[in-house]
């Protein structure tokens, strides 16, 4: 079996790009919370971020453990769950790795 940089690439995008995702997350948890001090917006505060932030957090976490076994060409069935996790919401990083993990898949244990 041939390996290719193409798995090595794709995990390196998975963690780049869940990880921007974290930093986005916190942005935004930063965000709400100083937003929190307006009144009216206390009511949908925790809404929010049970509905937008919590999941964007487990699917990016979800892309950065997925990327770290696709470095490691291991289980091939989280490393296009993470590459997919890694496009969500969108993301051109997270587009290349869909592509590279499927380009690869033989290379996987």
């Amino acid at each position: 079996m041939k390996k290719t940089w193409k798995p090595t690439v794709a995990g390196i995008l998975d963690i780049i790009a869940g990880s921007l995702g974290l930093i986005v997350a916190c942005g935004i948890t930063i965000i709400g919370s100083l937003m929190g001090i307006v009144p009216d917006f206390d009511e949908f505060l925790p809404v929010y971020f049970l509905i937008f932030v919590v999941p964007l957090v487990l699917v990016k976490i979800l892309a950065i453990i997925g990327g770290i076994y696709t470095l490691r060409r291991k289980n091939w069935g989280l490393a296009p769950a993470a590459s997919i996790a890694a496009f969500l919401p969108f993301s051109p990083l997270g587009l290349a790795a869909i592509v590279l993990t499927a380009l690869s898949k033989n290379e996987f244990e």
